[in-house]
């Protein structure tokens, strides 16, 4: 008997003393073993709401999944999970073509924050907890203002491969411009050289809107121009939902906040 069949005669066995005595679920052969893993369940199901859409304007992380986004954010898992958008990003770049004439007008939208460039050297603070405390705004652009985010290896990865098939980058963010200059810096020596055709933050006269609706006015205005918007990727639903979203849209994983 092969082992698919054992498993499968042994399940049924199970089922029926279940059925009989009460004290056994078929289910628990699918779950993972006892440990780390088991204990983050729940977490993990929270992250996957989140992921999906699902659970939407929260403002902190549970405090019971504090360790489980930290361990998440600096493991294996979110690298993967990132290089696996992003790959799945660059097949869609490679399959498609500038439009024939070269005409500059084909272009990606980045965003920033989580996307091209990381803030977890701040989040893994203790008065962050990755999330799990309260947004304290001053602390944060303290720390955008010593421009010294790392990138994210995968997106960085990406932007360079859309640029060496002949698309033009704008990389769009919602957060202030009084910081153009500081992240302009910090991009470059991030890796991304000061190549993008556009670089485009929150000014005053958008202050009141939310972030989603500022990206969708700032693609509008971009294909209003005459910019094809090839593809966008982002880390918040908000980049890549609304107006002029772009022929296709990618989202890497981000546990630890929430932008609508």
């Amino acid at each position: 008997m092969d082992l698919t069949k054992m498993f499968l005669f042994l399940l049924t066995l199970l089922s029926i003393y279940h059925a009989k005595f009460g004290v056994f679920n078929p289910i628990q052969l699918l779950r993972q073993g006892s440990g780390a893993a088991g204990e983050y369940s729940d977490c993990l199901s929270w992250r996957l709401a989140v992921e999906t859409n699902n659970l939407r304007d929260w403002r902190t992380v549970p405090e019971s999944c504090a360790e489980y986004v930290a361990d998440y954010m600096l493991g294996k898992q979110y690298r993967d999970d990132c290089d696996l958008v992003a790959d799945a990003a660059s097949d869609y770049a490679q399959s498609v073509k500038p439009t024939a004439g070269g005409d500059g007008k084909d272009v990606w939208v980045f965003d920033i924050d989580e996307t091209t460039l990381s803030n977890i050297p701040y989040y893994n603070r203790s008065d962050v907890r990755f999330g799990a405390l309260p947004r304290n705004g001053t602390k944060y652009y303290q720390w955008v203002a010593q421009g010294a985010a790392p990138p994210v290896p995968s997106v960085l990865r990406l932007y360079n491969t859309v640029l060496s098939l002949g698309f033009k980058t704008v990389i769009l963010s919602a957060s202030s411009d009084q910081f153009t200059k500081i992240r302009s810096v910090n991009l470059n020596n991030a890796g991304y050289n000061y190549n993008w055709e556009r670089l485009i933050f929150k000014g005053e006269a958008d202050r009141g809107i939310s972030g989603s609706m500022f990206k969708s006015k700032i693609r509008t205005e971009l294909v209003n121009e005459g910019f094809r918007i090839v593809g966008n990727i982002g880390d918040q639903y908000g980049d890549i939902l609304g107006d002029n979203i772009g022929n296709r849209t990618f989202k890497v994983p981000n546990p630890m906040y929430y932008i609508g």
